[in-house]
């Protein structure tokens, strides 16, 4: 029998506990035996208040004097994970749980935990596409990846987002009962088995939010509302009155792009806008967002987002 042991701190995403719980439990559902033994683990003794408001009780807590050996160890996440400072204690029951284990690992933010015990040094990670910037920026000793709905490193597994927690325990399901096993589950469950594209394609981190001296910010917006207009760089630099080579310099600076990156990441943001809430075709698409044709837009919306127009589009229509 497998324990899975999850740890949960104040203010858990409660889906994050509860959606790797069952699909493990559903494993043992399908398998016709107990493969898998859950339990919860709370920071303090008495109820965990999720971040809803709903209440969980723990089967244990972090102050046990040593956590018992465990098959695989995960930490759920929170919506202020990155601000909390784990005690020296916390840290090392963090550590005398996971590093013994098969493997562990974090769903969502839950990765900010394990970072701070010291535990992700060197591992490609991932987390919720809009702390990934944040994870980096504070231990730039992970490779973070932005867009991975999760990732295996090692011994080491992170999920991205919530729901993504369900696309990691599938796959540990998968690597210990196999594939009948976990396909199974996932029809019992409606999910997919294999999630396609990233996590870009949820993410609002890509949109061209204005940067830079008023002047520039005028441009962004002008660029934002009319992207099928001829934004070169030289037309761009005319609504500031300055010359083109030093336009392109100072925005490079002051935004941190090109000013030709910020203009597609503009009509692809545009795009994604009308693929949601219209039915127009590609290639109207692509003619009203400004881009040269269909195929344009495909490979720029690819590199962007990490699915085709084409399947963004059923993610909403």
């Amino acid at each position: 029998m497998r324990t899975i042991t999850l740890l949960a701190m104040p203010g858990v995403q409660l889906l994050d506990v509860s959606g790797p719980m069952d699909v493990f439990a559903e494993a043992n559902v399908q398998a016709g035996r107990e493969e898998y033994q859950l339990q919860v683990v709370g920071a303090e003794a008495g109820p965990i208040r999720s971040s809803s408001g709903i209440r969980l009780l723990p089967d244990r807590i972090m102050t046990d004097a040593q956590p018992a050996v465990s098959d695989t160890v995960l930490v759920a996440g929170c919506p202020h994970a990155a601000d909390i400072r784990l005690t020296t204690e916390q840290q090392q029951w963090l550590r005398a749980a996971c590093l013994p284990a098969r493997r562990f690992g974090s769903v969502c933010s839950g990765a900010f935990l394990l970072a701070a015990a010291g535990l992700l040094d060197g591992r490609r990670v991932t987390t919720h596409w809009a702390v990934a910037d944040t994870l980096a920026a504070t231990y730039p000793a992970l490779h973070v990846d932005a867009d991975a709905l999760h990732v295996r490193d090692g011994p080491v597994r992170t999920a991205a987002g919530v729901t993504a927690g369900l696309d990691m325990a599938l796959a540990l399901v998968e690597e210990d009962l196999g594939r009948d096993i976990a396909l199974k589950v996932a029809g019992q469950l409606v999910m997919f088995f294999k999630r396609p594209g990233g996590q870009m394609q949820f993410s609002r981190r890509g949109e061209a939010e204005p940067g830079g001296r008023s002047a520039l910010q005028e441009v962004q917006r002008w660029v934002a509302a009319h992207p099928s207009e001829d934004h070169s760089v030289a037309n761009l630099a005319q609504r500031t009155s300055l010359s083109p080579r030093h336009f392109a310099r100072v925005f490079q600076q002051e935004v941190g792009i090109t000013p030709a990156a910020w203009v597609e990441t503009a009509r692809v943001n545009a795009a994604r806008q009308l693929l949601e809430t219209s039915h127009r075709l590609p290639k109207q698409v692509a003619v009203e967002c400004g881009f040269a044709d269909a195929d344009t837009l495909r490979r720029a919306f690819v590199r962007h987002v990490g699915v085709t127009p084409a399947e963004y589009r059923r993610r909403y229509l």
